[in-house]
């Protein structure tokens, strides 16, 4: 099977408002791939920057993956308030790179929107909307469907080694 060896770090997240900021991911494989060594999913530390308007992280990403198609990473970005409390800040997705090399790439995140109330509610109290199901991130059709607002980005510093591409006629 073509291989790739996906390492590298989630480096940094901006643009959410308050920056007490942690990244849960989870590798999305689709048909055809198989993770032969590494983490799919996990969390990175909570960063609590007092001065800076970044969230700073440096968690590492080391894959092995084996595979037909490509991958993705499923983003969530959680905010930690002053009471220990966590609520969802966005979502994003990140298309893994299908190219050799080292990579600086950018997701762009959103979270669900409510209604007025909703979000007078989300302002003052927090909380606010979640999805139930991370399906919507891979799915176009359920992800049209929802009205969201931009909440951020997230910074990814990447390095790909692919292995048998072109034995498997895949073209990067």
């Amino acid at each position: 099977m073509a291989e790739v060896f996906v390492s590298g770090i989630i480096a940094s997240a901006k643009g959410f408002g308050d920056n007490r900021l942690s990244i849960r991911y989870q590798l999305s494989l689709g048909g055809g791939w198989r993770v032969v060594q590494g983490e799919a999913e996990g969390q990175t530390q909570t960063d609590c920057p007092s001065v800076f308007e970044h969230a700073y992280f440096g968690h590492p990403l080391d894959l092995h993956l084996a595979t037909s198609s490509w991958p993705r990473l499923l983003l969530q970005v959680w905010h930690h308030d002053d009471y220990g409390r966590q609520e969802i800040a966005g979502y994003g997705t990140l298309l893994l790179p299908t190219s050799p090399g080292k990579h600086v790439l950018t997701s762009g995140c959103w979270r669900p929107k409510g209604s007025w109330r909703e979000e007078m509610m989300h302002k003052l109290v927090g909380g606010g909307l979640q999805l139930t199901s991370l399906s919507a991130l891979e799915d176009p059709s359920i992800r049209e469907k929802i009205v969201s607002v931009s909440a951020g980005t997230v910074r990814f510093e990447l390095n790909v080694v692919t292995k048998n591409f072109q034995r498997y006629g895949i073209l990067c």
